[in-house]
Order: structure tokens, then C-alpha cells, then sequence
């Protein structure tokens, strides 16, 4: 178990380095943030000042071996456009990003895995139909249509709830359903499919027909089995929490991290775009590492075959 642990942290390693990587080099090679920053109409010898006080007249490798140098000391550059450390200013909209993130998460769950099961249990009944009817309509309705349709109805019509920014908890409950619910569409999906392959297994007609009740069945065998498929979309959601709300936020103006990197973009502020997507790969790699580690205490055949390589 430690050298699969061990072997599953390495791999994760060398997945950052290569994101972090892959980062560095495209958003240097797609235009100089110099020119958007300055402006073209900038006299010359300001844009090249402006480059060579950021490091941007060297070399790539050698801007890259730079950065790659002070990252490893904790230093991930300073924002161009107010000269602070990036890392402080994602860390400043990580709070407001899990304030709708982890609502929409708990939605996912209490709504996604629950309506799944039942429409398994339940198979080609009304509820069945109707529970894959919404989760269709969820799944395939983008979320920036999901939310301006929310905000047509309870912002504009009806009044209730604020249409952008940041005022009180009321203007987190729109973002909030609109992650939730497309969440809870794929997850109850997913569920399902799980589900039912499972209650078509050889065991599951073995234990009923043994006259084991139904509940104990469905409680000890089916979800138990069911639950590990399940786990993988789960811990996806879980790694996308900071991804995941980037369009969200834009849509609502509200002051996460997604917002912060749809602003970081536009203004080619090179060390914030990297700092954030180092964070949503640190995210999405231990998330799947923690799917890995849960299959084995779903599963104990999976234990015995780490321990046996």
C-alpha cells in the first residue's frame, strides 16, 4: 500500500510540473503582455523597460528556470498589474470561491446520489422517467444559460434574489443553485447507470434468491459495489470546486477565483493565471488521489492485488 501511495504522489508530481510547464510556455508564446499592459501606444523605450524589468526580454528557458527556482522556494511571482504576490491575491478569492462551491457540492450529493438510486430501484417507472427527464435537461443545459434563465426568473421577474456581486448571502444562493443543480444531474446519472449494472450482477439474484431481504441487498451488496464507479465523478467534482466556477462567477460578477482568472487573462497577468491553475491542478490531483485510496476501502480485492505487486 505505501509503494502505491508512494508511486500514485510521483505521478502527481510530474503532473503539475507538466501543467505548471505547459502554462509557462503557452502563455509567453500566445502575445506580450507588455503591449496589452503599456499599450501600443506606449513610447518604445517604456515597453521595453516594462520587459526587461519583468524578465520578458531574456530567453524562455531562461525565464522559465527563473521561475522554476523561486516556485520551488515559495515565490511564485508578483502580479503585473499591481506588483503583488500572486499567490496572496488567489488566496484572497479562494474563500468566496468555496462559499458557493461547497453548498453546490453538498446539493450534488444530497440530490444527485439519492434521486440516482431510486430511479435504479424503480426502473422504467414515472419516477425513473422523470428523474432521467431533469437530470437529461441538467446535464445538457449549459450552466451560463442555467444561470441567466435564474436570473431572468427570480432577479429580473420576480424580484427576489440579486442578479450579480457580492451583497449578503442572498447573492450567493443563484450561483450556488446553478452549480448545484447541473452537479446533481451528472451525479444522479451516473449513479443510476451504476446502480442498475450492479443489480444485474450473478451475486445480487444469488442473495435474493437465498431469500436474503431485498434491503440488506440493496444496503450491503448493491451500494457497497455501486459506490465505487460513483466515487470517480465525485472526486472530479470534488478537484473541480476552483475550475468548476469560473463561468458561474462571471456570470454572477461574484469575487471568487474564477472571476479572478477570466480577469488575469484578459490582462495577460502572467503570474496570477499560473498561481491559479497550480492551484486547480493541486486540487484535482489530490482529489484523484483520494478517489485511488477510497477504491481500496470499497473494494478489498483491490488491496489484495497492490499488496500482491
Amino acid at each position: 500500500m505505501l509503494s502505491f501511495v508512494a508511486s500514485r504522489i510521483a505521478r502527481a508530481a510530474l503532473t503539475i510540473g507538466f501543467v505548471v510547464t505547459f502554462a509557462f510556455v503557452v502563455l509567453r508564446l500566445s502575445g506580450d503582455p507588455a503591449l496589452l499592459i503599456m499599450s501600443v501606444d506606449a513610447p518604445p523605450e517604456a515597453i521595453e523597460a516594462f520587459r526587461k524589468s519583468w524578465g520578458l526580454d531574456r530567453p524562455i528557458w531562461e525565464q522559465y528556470l527563473a521561475y522554476a527556482i523561486n516556485a520551488l522556494s515559495g515565490d511564485f511571482g508578483n502580479s503585473m498589474r499591481d506588483g503583488r504576490p500572486a499567490v496572496d491575491l488567489v488566496l484572497e478569492r479562494v474563500p468566496m470561491t468555496l462559499a458557493i462551491t461547497i453548498p453546490a457540492f453538498m446539493i450534488k450529493l444530497v440530490l444527485g446520489i439519492p434521486a440516482g438510486i431510486f430511479a435504479a430501484l424503480y426502473r422504467n417507472s414515472a419516477l425513473d422517467r422523470l428523474t432521467m427527464m431533469v437530470s437529461v435537461a441538467g446535464f445538457t443545459v449549459p450552466s451560463f444559460v442555467l444561470a441567466l434563465l435564474l436570473v431572468l426568473v427570480f432577479s429580473v421577474q420576480l424580484g427576489w434574489l440579486p442578479s450579480s456581486g457580492n451583497d449578503g448571502w442572498q447573492s450567493a444562493i443563484l450561483p450556488i443553485i446553478t452549480l448545484g443543480v447541473s452537479g446533481a444531474a451528472i451525479l444522479a446519472r451516473f449513479t443510476r447507470s451504476a446502480m442498475l449494472e450492479v443489480l444485474g450482477q450473478p451475486y445480487i439474484r444469488t442473495a435474493s434468491a437465498k431469500g436474503v431481504p431485498w434491503r440488506r441487498v440493496v444496503a450491503d451488496h448493491a451500494l457497497p459495489n455501486a459506490a465505487i464507479p460513483t466515487v470517480t465523478i465525485i472526486g472530479f467534482m470534488v478537484g473541480s470546486l476552483i475550475a468548476g466556477a469560473v463561468v458561474v462567477e462571471s456570470v454572477f460578477a461574484w469575487p471568487g477565483v474564477g472571476r479572478l482568472l477570466v480577469s488575469a487573462v484578459a490582462n495577460r497577468d502572467l503570474a496570477v493565471v499560473q498561481a491559479i491553475l497550480l492551484a486547480i491542478a493541486l486540487s484535482m490531483v489530490a482529489a484523484n488521489l483520494c478517489v485511488d485510496l477510497a477504491y481500496g476501502w470499497l473494494d478489498p480485492r483491490l488491496r489484495r492485488g497492490r499488496a500482491q505487486h
